[in-house]
């Protein structure tokens, strides 16, 4: 089972104050640190988050793999085959979302189209692919016609469910959905909303090689990490001349 972290959320702080941290370079190198097995950023065309220049470091500084997460829109398509990426999953994307809210709906011509068009040019560019999907079977068997190397199950449905019933019956769905993909030639990835709660029983089956999570790990990380943060903001106050100085003698921190 590979675990890719997805950093996207270390970005998101960065850009409520447009300021250059936290880095989300640096929290990639930190996870592969942690045993990650590669890195994941969606890059959106409004570049909300992820900027270019930080999928331009990525690609310089990881020494796992990148998979770039991108709508199937050709400026993105064409932008993705040059960056050129270990892997590119092809993601639903809309402006008003707060992030993404489903599959991709290949049962929509256009969507088919557009996604068609996307997996020619990384399969030219030697690039392996991946659709976000949720775990239909129609859904499946246009991935598999499109000739896709991998589908990445949404898992959304089962991380947002709130009875034991209905996270057993999404469970249930997905050990479908995993099971036939796999059947029908396809890798299987799985992704959103899982957490160190709800991960276990999707980690266990069978069929799925890939899992991809990111916001419960960013989350975790503010607090498994803040307390050290905190001391060494303690600890440089503590330190800096002004605090060691005797009563009366202020010391300029540069030295004048």
């Amino acid at each position: 089972m590979r675990l890719y972290i997805n950093i996207d959320h270390v970005a998101t702080v960065r850009q409520a104050r447009m300021t250059i941290e936290p880095d989300p370079v640096r929290a990639a190198v930190l996870a592969e640190l942690g045993g990650a097995d590669g890195i994941t950023v969606h890059h959106r065309i409004d570049i909300r988050h992820v900027s270019p220049r930080d999928v331009e470091l990525l690609m310089r500084t990881i020494r796992t793999g990148l998979n770039l997460e991108i709508s199937s829109r050709e400026r993105m398509v064409n932008y993705a085959a040059g960056v050129a990426p270990m892997a590119v999953t092809l993601v639903p994307e809309s402006r008003q979302e707060v992030t993404t809210e489903g599959g991709l709906d290949l049962g929509e011509t256009e969507v088919r189209r557009s996604v068609a068009n996307a997996l020619k040019r990384f399969a030219d560019e030697g690039i392996r692919s991946s659709l976000f999907i949720d775990p239909d079977l129609e859904a499946i068997d246009h991935a598999a016609a499109l000739q896709a190397d991998a589908v990445e199950l949404h898992t959304g449905e089962y991380a947002n469910a709130l009875s034991s019933y209905e996270k057993a019956d999404e469970l249930t769905r997905l050990v479908r959905a995993s099971e036939y993909a796999h059947g029908a030639g396809l890798a299987v990835h799985a992704g959103h909303g899982l957490t160190y709660e709800n991960v276990v029983p999707v980690a266990a089956l069978p069929c799925i090689e890939e899992l991809n999570i990111g916001h419960s790990v960013v989350s975790r990380a503010i607090f498994t990490g803040l307390e050290r943060a905190v001391r060494d903001m303690r600890a440089i106050v503590d330190a800096s001349p002004s605090r060691v100085a005797r009563p009366g003698e202020w010391v300029h921190p540069i030295g004048f």
